[in-house]
């Protein structure tokens, strides 16, 4: 019997196993059953607008103060008008400064932020520009009393107006990069992160201080180019819509040519796309790689214009704060700063314009703070890491806070001062995030539903009144030199820089002072705080200058002497040098120490044989037998 072929029994076919997919941790959706008006983007453009308004209205009023001097009132570029446009493209950003002092580039790195500063040109073309062979003489002059100051201050009245604009439209460009792109599911959490960073005092030094357009026309850009860029990706034919990729590459000129935090796109646009397009690692890259050819275009500019740091400045304190501290000293200092930014932007007081040596006391790792500063920051970096791998919007806060600290607490790049509440404004646009995600997880976690939006409600309602008080009355504080630094001596009273300026505000207060008592008495305050300052950095040039001049004042020429030649000994490039030696010749004639005064005025003379009124003064006493 032939043996029948036995079939085999098929096996069931198995399922295939599912690929295992990432941990997802999205942003929750909105709950559908809130009010409309809360996901309605009309009505959170009007909030934020008006909130970004009324926090920061009262700036208007206000003159000019801080680095509105080196970068508007002592800058030639900008008294031109539009004539004054092409110096400032092709030049430092305090290229005009510099000039008055017979210097160059005092900071690691330079700056070159051309773009706020073409802006304070335009608004003086509709000003009044100056004319070319006059602005010497304006910028020389620029903050004494009579009909310049009068005019100077009135347009800065405008240029603070102008600023809180800018402020305004930058609100309104984050809450749209909040909602398009970082909280697509969520307006609410979107709006309550704009809500946060708008009204958060540490801003203040951002609005308040003119020259620190900068920062705001900075962000703006950032997030216009984050728009357009993921607007571009959205399209299926995208050689009909190479506009939008046009678009995203000139704000990311801008963005650099605001200033440098632009280059922290190079890490955090492919994150975006990885985490809220869900694209993969190589695919982020390659929607990056035009924005990677514009940074190297930038690069190349911006190294055929930023001079060589001058090497006076290494050594100077103020350009240099941890010039004096050894190796561990300096990064432990530099550690513990970290921590100060996170106190502020959790407890935004007391608020200082100014933290240069020696408001920060050098730390070594034997400080606790530099330990806990360590420890908050490793945790932070494993907290990216976990949510990082459920693609949750926390890493991108996380990223964003991270990756710009970077940029400005020294750790990488010398930035040529200690800390500023202005240099963690893009920063805080991570912390912003991060708040209205916990904020709003925490409200729906509170049962029932309606005792959690009313809890959120009144947090936002109290949290925004107290930021109110707190940023209205610290914009007061900024109105000037004046009001600022003797508000600031109290909050940092080791600072060299509040100490010299409230010095400088007292022996100018002086100037217009009638009773000749109370004349002598500011002075002698001014005095006061300027050996403040000298005790804290004794090569501190500006210091003894002024001292000098305030002596001088005081009628008091030994004194003078004294504190002259010292800037002659520190800087004896100083531009005003010979003039302010004849000065004190003439306080030793008045006395009628004739020796002292020939002996002064020879010493003009070797420093600059031009100089006139020194060489007829000798010719006097000569005649007059005081060989």
């Amino acid at each position: 019997m032939a043996n029948k072929s036995i079939k085999p029994t098929p096996r069931p076919v198995q399922a295939a196993k599912p690929k295992q997919e990432v941990i997802m941790d999205p942003t929750p959706a909105m709950d559908p059953t809130l009010p409309a008006w809360l996901s309605n983007f009309k009505i959170h453009v009007v909030i934020i607008a008006l909130l970004s308004f009324l926090f920061y209205v009262n700036t208007s009023q206000n003159e000019y103060a801080l680095d509105d001097t080196i970068v508007i009132v002592k800058n030639e570029y900008v008294y031109e008008g539009f004539g004054g446009l092409a110096g400032i493209m092709t030049t430092d950003a305090y290229d005009g400064y510099y000039k008055l002092f017979n210097s160059s580039n005092q900071l690691s790195g330079g700056r070159y932020r051309p773009l706020s500063i073409a802006t304070f040109a335009i608004e003086q073309q509709f000003l009044g520009p100056i004319p070319k062979s006059k602005v010497d003489s304006v910028v020389a002059h620029s903050g004494e009393n009579g009909a310049q100051e009068k005019k100077l201050i009135s347009d800065m009245h405008v240029r603070h107006f102008i600023n809180v604009i800018f402020f305004m439209l930058s609100m309104i460009a984050l809450l749209y990069f909040l909602r398009y792109i970082v909280f697509k599911k969520n307006p609410l959490m979107a709006f309550l992160a704009a809500i946060i960073f708008a009204i958060h005092p540490i801003h203040t030094e951002v609005i308040a201080n003119v020259k620190s357009r900068d920062e705001i026309l900075s962000l703006m850009f950032i997030c216009l180019t984050y728009i357009f860029a993921f607007k571009y990706e959205e399209q299926t034919d995208k050689k009909q819509h190479r506009w939008m990729l046009g678009m995203g590459l000139f704000c990311y000129l801008l963005a650099f040519l605001s200033k440098e935090y632009a280059v922290s796109l190079m890490v955090l646009l492919p994150l975006a796309f990885y985490l809220f397009n869900q694209y993969s690692f190589s695919k982020s890259i390659k929607a990056s790689l035009p924005y990677y050819a514009l940074l190297a275009v930038y690069i190349i500019i911006r190294l055929q214009i930023i001079a060589p740091m001058s090497k006076d400045s290494e050594a100077d304190i103020l350009n240099n704060p941890y010039a004096l501290a050894s190796h561990s000293e300096q990064l432990a200092t530099k550690i513990s700063t970290t921590f100060n930014y996170l106190k502020l932007l959790i407890f935004p007081h007391p608020l200082s314009a100014d933290y240069s040596y020696n408001t920060l006391p050098y730390k070594d790792f034997q400080d606790i703070i530099v330990w806990i500063s360590l420890a908050i920051h490793i945790a932070l970096i494993r907290f990216f890491f976990y949510y990082f791998k459920r693609r949750s919007v926390i890493s991108f806060a996380i990223a964003f806070y991270f990756i710009n600290l970077l940029l400005i607490c020294n750790i990488i790049f010398n930035i040529g001062g200690t800390m500023g509440e202005r240099l963690i404004y893009h920063s805080s646009v991570g912390f912003a995030i991060a708040a209205a995600y916990f904020l709003y997880m925490g409200m729906e976690k509170i049962k029932p539903i309606a005792t959690g939006r009313i809890a959120l409600a009144a947090f936002m309602v109290v949290i925004i009144g107290l930021c109110g008080f707190t940023v209205i009355e610290r914009n007061e504080n900024w109105k000037s030199d004046k009001t600022l630094f003797f508000h600031d001596i109290n909050v940092t009273p080791n600072s060299i820089l509040v100490n010299a300026d409230v010095a400088s505000s007292y022996v100018n207060m002086a100037e217009t002072e009638p009773d000749s008592l109370s004349r002598i008495s500011d002075i002698k305050k001014g005095i006061h705080y300027f050996d403040r300052a000298i005790e804290l950095d004794p090569s501190f040039v500006s210091g003894y200058l002024n001292r000098g001049m305030a002596y001088f004042k005081l009628k008091e020429p030994d004194s003078a002497f004294y504190n002259i030649n010292m800037v002659r000994q520190l800087y004896p490039r100083y531009p005003r040098l010979s003039e302010m030696f004849f000065n004190v010749g003439v306080n030793f004639f008045v006395a009628k120490r004739y020796r002292e005064a020939m002996n002064v005025w020879q010493m003009t003379v070797q420093m600059d044989p031009n100089n006139a009124q020194a060489r007829n003064a000798i010719a006097v006493l000569n005649q007059q037998g005081f060989h």
